[in-house]
């Protein structure tokens, strides 16, 4: 499927010609995107408990309800960046926000737990499509330098804060409605988006090209059997015949990607981008610190809910910070970006994550949040702060026009990809740390425990609390450490891989510099 260039009309004029009001509502409307698609990945996460008991979901296939949004989502980013090159940025990114808004609509009307995977996994491909398109518009909306930065500094705090205020909405939501609402609040904000793009959004050039279909699915595929084989040695084995087969199908289908882009004429994934060390750095880096910001909020959902016993609501409001925080190292990144450029922000910031999670893996049954929470997240959000702006920048440094939909594609993707992996890794050291654990909390427990609670173990297998509390956290500063694990190496990315040059510089403050690679 082809397409030719086709030549901007004389009134769609660019938001930057518009002045500064046009420049603000464009990056309103790109960030709210953004926004809505970021933080659907965790509203629904306060909200599982209710729509297990209202559509039967038994409790093995409820992950299926995050899994179905992010594996088709992760999997189709690259697509949707590529098809924003040739079809036009701004009707790409319109089809994409108003099929993210039909997909919400039917999750909430769901009457059973396919409908709600359909649902899910429609949501998914709605923002495969929107998401990498919107980090594209700010490209070609925003004037190099200054301006650019500024706006790369706001679409980085979304899209790391935007988890958690999702947990904030979603406990809302949940409790002074219904679980329904966490799907039908996407509703009026995704019409207001698609009817304020053609107001504010100049549409883009159209590049002639064609869509890697071979690329899309071998990519798609492989990475949800990877993902799929990560969560189920962490329910099975690693010695379960399915788990291996998925591991299995996952190379062999990856390597015909590879083998499909290096063949391709117009690639989905143009694999010359990762030529340049930087670029190549930074998807590095992205894979490891998503996967390190997916567990702490998976984690530390869990321990607030289960072991401080905080609600749904009150969960929501302990992360509140965690967005504060993200804006705060978000904004002095793009500050002072042209004056050291990003490799210090890459190298501070995942330190200080590092030190975040390090912290937290001294949580247990007896912390507080005031005490042993809320430090370390803090702390982790600065340094997540100041690599997102520094990522995303390096990322679409030195793009070809007609290749920024593919580029900002590939970041999403491997933030995407990297949450999930890291996610089912982090998953797979909870449960080994757990089971371990369980072995010695179940004699303790056998020596103190009633006749009615022996037999109520017997039947259920699960410790009650204080017992299974000790299990829960081991098992979570387990994960901790590994997640401390990857940020650790993202900054010996950041250190080793990325240089920084003069002409880079000179760009971040607005100047002239060498042309794209």
């Amino acid at each position: 499927m082809s397409s030719s260039p086709q030549p901007s009309s004389p009134a769609e004029t660019t938001t930057q010609e518009s002045g500064g009001g046009g420049s603000a509502m464009a990056l309103l409307v790109i960030a709210s995107c953004q926004l809505m698609v970021v933080l659907d990945i965790t509203i629904v996460n306060i909200a599982l408990p209710h729509i297990q008991r209202s559509l039967d979901f038994s409790t093995t296939s409820l992950s299926w309800v995050v899994n179905a949004y992010t594996l088709t989502f992760g999997g189709l980013l690259l697509l949707g960046g590529r098809a924003g090159d040739i079809l036009g940025r701004r009707r790409v990114f319109i089809f994409g926000v108003l099929l993210f808004v039909l997909a919400s609509l039917l999750g909430g009307f769901a009457q059973n737990s396919g409908q709600l995977l359909a649902a899910r996994a429609l949501q998914g491909v709605g923002g495969a499509i929107a998401s990498p398109t919107s980090l594209a518009l700010i490209s070609t909306t925003f004037r190099e330098g200054p301006e650019r930065n500024r706006a790369f500094g706001v679409f980085a705090a979304v899209s790391a804060g935007g988890g958690a205020i999702g947990l904030l909405a979603g406990g809302m939501l949940v409790e002074w409605l219904n679980w329904r609402w966490v799907f039908f609040v996407n509703v009026p904000i995704g019409l207001l988006i698609a009817l304020a793009t053609p107001r504010w959004i100049r549409e883009s050039e159209r590049h002639p090209g064609h869509f890697d279909i071979t690329g899309a699915l071998t990519s798609t595929a492989g990475m949800v059997l990877l993902v799929y084989g990560f969560i189920r040695a962490a329910q099975d084995g690693w010695r379960d015949p399915l788990t291996l087969a998925s591991f299995a199908g996952a190379v062999v289908l990856l390597a015909v990607f590879l083998l499909v882009e290096r063949r391709s004429r117009q690639p989905i994934t143009p694999l010359h981008m990762f030529a340049d060390r930087n670029r190549a750095g930074t998807y590095g880096i992205m894979l490891c610190l998503a996967a390190a910001i997916f567990g702490m909020f998976f984690f530390l959902t869990l321990f607030v809910q289960n072991v401080l016993d905080f609600s749904p609501l009150a969960t929501g409001f302990a992360f509140l910070p965690v967005s504060a925080v993200i804006a705060v190292g978000a904004g002095l990144a793009s500050r002072f970006l042209p004056v050291y450029g990003p490799k210090p922000f890459m190298v501070v910031g995942a330190i200080l994550s590092a030190a975040g999670l390090a912290w937290l893996t001294l949580t247990d049954v007896h912390s507080t949040y005031a005490g042993s929470v809320l430090g370390p997240i803090l702390v982790f959000s600065l340094g997540m702060g100041m690599e997102f702006v520094s990522l995303t920048l390096m990322a679409l440094s030195n793009v070809r026009t007609q290749e920024t939909g593919a580029a900002s594609g590939l970041l999403n993707a491997t933030q995407q990809v990297g949450g999930s992996l890291g996610l089912s890794i982090l998953v797979t050291m909870f449960g080994t740390a757990s089971r371990n654990e369980a072995e010695e909390q179940i004699p303790r427990f056998l020596s103190q425990a009633t006749p009615a609670e022996r037999l109520r173990f017997e039947r259920t297998g699960q410790l009650p609390p204080p017992w299974s509390d000790e299990v829960l956290t081991a098992g979570i500063s387990a994960a901790f450490v590994m997640a401390a694990i990857f940020t650790v190496i993202a900054a010996l990315i950041a250190l080793l891989a990325i240089q920084v040059r003069a002409s880079d510089l000179e760009r971040l403050k607005g100047g002239t510099g060498p042309g794209p690679l």
